[in-house]
């Protein structure tokens, strides 16, 4: 059996967690498990129960940092290679290393080079300039130290999205070693025929949205536009999926607007909820703002096309190339609170036109974008061959 480590080192990433990081950290153990690997998991993050499918995954919980300023603890964290350069010695021999990139750990893809196992590094942001900008970063030099550290150490590097790709690759040690492998779900999660999880009242359209509540998901725009919506036909509703630091500024807004009664903001849920609430919804939103680096790959966006939901996305980055105008989905300028408006009035007023995009955006995602697909690019990066094919199942479109 392949023997694999996987590295979660972040400590914003709570590999047991509900925030969309976790997710994915979950999703892509689920499908190595599935592939007949056997998984060591390493992560300063694993409080909360373990997450159904990951049973067969080995557990190694390395010291978390003490609270400190942040000098202290970017310091701390930097020491953590120690510990887990010394848990991966004890723990071999590994047929390759997986790692989530974090700020400050070097000791995974310097393991992986020194054991000649490929090394597989895995990026989602470009997390220096993101640090710098949304939180605190102290020591940009040695956080910029350690990214061409941990670059030149991997054997490839896997980037979420083309603009992740494009940051990468401004590295000299990166050259001709980064690849693209977009976000993807779970068909499992998304079974057609799930019953909503709220009251659907006859008649009455719902818009969903389901993220973390945060600045740049561009919240205000997706009420700015409901409340047009709303204006132009009052049968209609607003469901909004998921918990953060926007909460509380974003019920205000609601309730100064008079929407309160229209709108009900459910709270952080548990993964396994999401289906049944997305069944609840008649269209869903990727409402993103104009912003000058949007280098995502939406997980909620291949959920809502897996849920079989008629999608609006904001015309940028990934989601260009992900929804096909009219055939899987509605693209509008992002930030345009009047087109969004006038997107979600059209799946309002036409049932069909809502059934026809999402039955569309179902095929493909599950044609194309499975985590099962994503594990097996994974092994073919690593030039892992593999003795047994993944699981072929079967899914309706």
């Amino acid at each position: 059996m392949t023997r694999l480590a996987y590295i979660s080192a972040d400590l914003g990433v709570p590999v047991f967690g509900r925030k969309g990081c976790s997710i994915h950290v979950q999703e892509v153990l689920r499908s190595l498990t599935r592939q007949d690997v056997r998984v060591d998991l390493f992560t300063t993050s694993c409080e909360g129960e373990l997450s159904p499918g990951l049973e067969a995954v080995r557990l190694h919980s390395l010291p978390r940092p003490p609270k400190c300023d942040r000098t202290a603890r970017e310091q701390a964290e930097l020491a953590g290679n120690t510990n887990l350069r010394r848990e991966l010695d004890l723990a071999a021999p590994f047929d390759f290393v997986y790692e989530r990139y974090s700020l400050w750990s070097f000791a995974g893809m310097e393991f992986a080079r020194d054991s000649r196992a490929p090394g597989l590094l895995e990026v989602n942001s470009p997390l220096i300039e993101e640090q710098a900008e949304y939180r605190v970063l102290v020591d940009r030099i040695s956080a910029e130290r350690v990214a061409e550290r941990t670059f030149g150490g991997a054997t490839a590097l896997i980037a979420v999205s083309d603009e992740v790709a494009a940051y990468l690759e401004r590295f000299p040690a990166t050259r001709g070693k980064v690849h693209v492998v977009p976000n993807a779900v779970d068909p499992d999660r998304f079974p057609e025929g799930v019953r909503p999880a709220l009251p659907v009242e006859p008649g009455v359209f719902t818009v969903g949205f389901v993220g973390t509540l945060k600045a740049w998901h561009g919240l205000s725009f997706l009420i700015e536009a409901f409340a047009l919506l709303h204006t132009r036909q009052p049968r209609t509703r607003l469901l909004i999926v998921g918990d953060g630091p926007e909460l509380e500024r974003l019920v205000a807004e609601v309730a100064v607007r008079g929407l309160a009664n229209a709108t009900h903001f459910t709270g952080s849920v548990p993964s396994g909820s999401v289906a049944g609430l997305l069944a609840a919804m008649d269209a869903a939103v990727a409402p993103y703002p104009n912003l000058p680096q949007f280098y995502f790959s939406p997980l909620k966006v291949y959920e809502y096309m897996a849920g079989g939901l008629s999608v609006v996305a904001s015309r940028i980055g990934q989601l260009e190339k992900l929804i096909e105008p009219n055939v899987n989905g509605l693209l509008v300028p992002p930030g345009d609170a009047p087109a969004l408006a006038a997107a979600l009035e059209r799946l309002c007023i036409d049932p069909e036109l809502r059934q026809r995009l999402g039955r569309a955006g179902r095929a493909t995602v599950l044609g194309k974008h499975t985590w099962d697909k994503v594990a097996q690019r994974i092994f073919q990066i690593a030039g892992i061959e593999r003795a047994h094919e993944p699981d072929k199942r079967s899914f309706t479109h």
